[in-house]
């Protein structure tokens, strides 16, 4: 059994005395963020605590400078593909949980060629497998047979690029085998640091073993996959103790294997099937949620921050000011919720917002954002500690922003009409002088009159 790392009395402690913080040190926390230094525990717990208006008026603008400085303007695209709703895990949280009574549904290979076409021709490059935890119906193996059947899929205009898994806990073994297959960041949600709701909240099945749970990302680094993406479903309990645990996770990667989380998503409970949310005295609502948004991107600066379509158009649009720099588009939570294919589904949550993928897309333009679909640190091995060494020296915008570019003018060229075409060039025009290095300025000009010219496609820095 693995290490249990979250020091609950710890957590809580950090949380009362923050309680008792004064102006003056909510004030050099704020100062600390600003200046680009590290945040102390304490340091986060006041900013937590405070709800002085002027303070939380500071951590909005801080988190906007920072995530300005680090990510620029560019908002990474992506989509869920629901391959299994078959769980063996009674979550009170989930309507995939086995006391749910569904008509449940698996993809066969066929499927899911179905499912991934519809989605390429949405403009994805980045699709995150979703499965409920069913060794019968959904064991590695599968997986295993989704991962190579998506990626060996070629289309006219390009390919699925990155494969991401959301996929239960497992063994060292069969992270090994994930890494062997090429996916690009194993992602999985804690749910709660709190270990009395977590078995609270997990009634039954392997998941509700904790520690089993936590240490998967440990088991993970061993067998090599270096990108992980962690998250807690805001609302099951204090979310101030969540990011709390989120930030001593990180740690405890960050020291074992020196990377800590690639991506953490910051997932709200919502309304599903099986399940009433009022049943949670937790709930978040919209002002402390973005308070939190905004206290994780100034806590893990380098960190990426994931926003499905739990939430609405509006609560979206907010959160991109504050540090989200990865949503999903035109998303479906249902198995062969693209295809529908003629069978009765479920989604895993309800969506809030339904909106196409290139509607989202065009109005990220609109205010001012760089939609990307670029894959190029995966493909070329920038991963891990690689990944972060870049980020924290500030070269990564000589790789994101010439990739994002060059994969907007891919996408406008393969799936945009004349007045999206004629947007995403204005934009792309003006974006590319803020290339700092000119060597890579002059290559991404010549790629990109390539892509519009139909003389190549798939350049990346």
């Amino acid at each position: 059994m693995g290490e249990n790392f979250i020091n609950r009395e710890y957590i809580e402690k950090l949380l009362e005395d923050a309680k008792c913080a004064d102006t003056a040190v909510i004030s050099r926390a704020l100062d600390k963020a600003e200046n680009g230094e590290a945040l102390s525990h304490s340091d986060v717990a006041a900013l937590l605590a405070t709800d002085n208006s002027g303070h939380i008026k500071r951590i909005f603008e801080i988190a906007g400078k920072i995530k300005k400085r680090i990510y620029g303007n560019r908002i990474v695209m992506f989509a869920p593909l629901y391959v299994s709703d078959y769980c063996v895990n009674r979550c009170a949280y989930c309507s995939f949980n086995n006391g749910h009574d569904f008509e449940r549904n698996k993809l066969t290979m066929d499927d899911i060629r179905q499912e991934v076409k519809i989605l390429e021709m949405m403009g994805h490059k980045r699709l995150a497998i979703e499965a409920g935890e069913h060794e019968g119906q959904c064991p590695i193996d599968y997986i295993l047979e989704c991962i190579k059947t998506i990626y060996d899929m070629k289309f006219e205009n390009g390919e699925i690029r990155r494969v991401n898994v959301n996929i239960a806990a497992t063994t060292t073994e069969n992270y090994r085998k994930l890494k062997e297959a090429k996916i690009g960041t194993y992602i999985l949600f804690q749910e709660t640091y709190h270990e009395p709701t977590y078995d609270k909240v997990h009634l039954s099945g392997p998941k509700k073993d904790f520690d089993w749970h936590l240490n998967a990302f440990d088991r993970a680094q061993d067998a090599g996959i270096d990108d992980v993406g962690g998250g807690v479903l805001f609302g099951l309990y204090d979310p101030y103790f969540e990011v709390m645990g989120l930030l001593l996770h990180n740690e405890h990667l960050e020291k074992k294997y020196n990377t800590g989380f690639h991506t953490i998503s910051v997932p709200r409970i919502c309304p599903a099937a099986g399940m009433k949310i009022e049943g949670f005295p937790h709930l978040v609502d919209d002002d402390t949620f973005m308070k939190i948004v905004a206290i994780i991107r100034i806590a893990v600066p380098f960190t990426g921050m994931i926003l499905s379509t739990r939430e609405s158009h509006d609560m979206r649009k907010k959160l991109l000011q504050l540090g989200i720099s990865q949503i999903s588009a035109g998303s479906s939570t249902e198995t062969g919720g693209y295809a529908k294919q003629n069978k009765k589904t479920t989604p895993q949550f309800f969506v809030n917002d339904d909106r196409s993928a290139i509607d989202i897309i065009s109005e990220l333009m609109d205010d001012g954002y760089i939609p990307s679909f670029c894959t190029a640190c995966y493909r070329g091995g920038r991963t891990g500690d690689r990944f972060m060494s870049l980020a924290k020296s500030g070269q990564i915008g000589n790789v994101c922003l010439p990739n994002a570019l060059m994969t907007l003018c891919e996408y406008s060229m393969d799936y945009g009409d004349d007045a999206f075409r004629k947007k995403s060039d204005a934009l792309i025009e003006k974006e590319i002088p803020h290339i700092a290095n000119e060597t890579i300025r002059q290559k991404t000009i010549e790629n990109v009159q390539k892509i519009r010219s139909g003389e190549g496609r798939d350049f990346f820095v």
